[in-house]
């Protein structure tokens, strides 16, 4: 298919004070999450005067992409779309609709599968296509790039710069602990054809990470920023636990990478930032942030890379089904049709593909 433009999609989140309860009920709507609690987040926001700090990462995203484009000749056109707060998704997929966009390719602002992280972004788009009309444009999401080098190298880079952060003698010693967004239990055992994804790639982005930037050094994936009813059991160990549980084991000194994340947004800066920092120095462990890849030239490559693939399939090898996805298990419509070849660049041995069978990833029902 030819593409005719390009659009970001991101979460989204509030820009001044009085923005963060509608933000976090647009957010929560349907999961049942006490109110008691969205007024605790909402205090997280208050904290940076009632500012998440996605929409501008995104806006210097948008800058660092658009100028990429131009400098490689890459003539596409750039939107912006949020699930939760503006510029609304339904509202730029109007403004495409307007500016004669016939087709486009989605670029999710989350390298991994899952409901809340792949599945739920189509559904977006497929609501704010459906809000558009007739004459909206078609949106392809790009594939997911757990294991892009321009996803991997810049998390490396930044373990690397974390460790050296520390003092000369705890460096040896120090344990490096991976943190992505806790999602339930019955969410990550999905059934279908990427069920389980999500905990899967996450943990071969660790080892990869792991390997390029400290491969000397023990390591753990953890997770943080949980947000649902308590009674609901999500991945754990929790962030704050582990710190707790690595003091008691004796260790020093800690590098947290935050690999389920593009940008040191809100759940970045307060879930460990100040949340996870103020429990290690409670616990007098030497900490480390790792940064994430923002706007690093390696991240923005990969985006236009990721376009270029499906703007070239043919140039790319990209024409036949991906290696280890077994056409027999994606349902009676199986719509696989990308070849994991050399020329995909990837680090990783996981199965991807462009275009999600019928079934993946569909949540667990709502009891």
């Amino acid at each position: 298919m030819a593409y005719d433009a390009v659009v970001l999609v991101s979460f989204g989140g509030p820009e001044r004070p009085d923005d963060v309860l509608p933000f976090l009920e647009n957010v929560t709507r349907g999961r049942g999450v006490p109110p008691e609690r969205l007024a605790e987040v909402a205090e997280h926001y208050q904290h940076f005067g009632g500012v998440s700090p996605i929409n501008q990462q995104n806006r210097d995203l948008l800058d660092a992409l658009r100028a990429d484009f131009a400098e490689h000749g890459l003539d596409l056109p750039v939107y912006w779309g949020n699930r939760n707060w503006h510029p609304m998704l339904a509202d730029t997929v109007a403004q495409m609709r307007d500016d004669g966009i016939r087709s486009a390719l989605a670029f999710v602002t989350s390298a991994y599968g899952g409901y809340s992280s792949c599945r739920q972004y189509q559904e977006d788009i497929a609501a704010a296509r459906a809000a558009g009309g007739s004459g909206a444009p078609v949106i392809d999401k790009l594939r997911q790039f757990w294991d892009h080098p321009g996803f991997v190298e810049p998390h490396a880079d930044a373990v690397r710069e974390a460790l050296a952060a520390l003092p000369a003698e705890r460096r040896a010693e120090a344990r490096l602990v991976f943190t992505a967004h806790s999602i339930p239990t019955s969410m990550a055992a999905t059934a279908g054809p990427n069920g389980g994804r999500y905990e899967a790639q996450l943990r071969e982005t660790a080892a990869l990470v792991h390997a390029a930037a400290a491969p000397d050094l023990a390591y753990d994936l953890v997770w943080q920023s949980r947000s649902g009813p308590p009674q609901v059991p999500w991945l754990e160990p929790d962030i704050n636990d582990h710190l707790a549980a690595l003091a008691a084991d004796g260790v020093q000194a800690v590098v947290v990478s935050p690999i389920g994340f593009v940008s040191d947004h809100l759940e970045v800066v307060w879930d460990l930032d100040t949340e996870a920092a103020g429990t290690a120095k409670q616990l007098g462990l030497d900490y480390v942030r790792a940064d994430t890849p923002g706007t690093d030239p390696r991240f923005v490559t990969m985006i236009r890379e990721l376009v270029t693939e499906r703007l070239e399939p043919a140039a790319a090898g990209l024409e036949s089904p991906v290696a280890g996805l077994d056409p027999a298990t994606t349902g009676p419509d199986p719509v696989v049709n990308a070849a994991d070849t050399a020329a995909r660049r990837r680090l990783g041995t996981l199965p991807v593909w462009d275009t999600c069978p019928a079934g993946c990833c569909v949540p667990p029902r709502r009891r």
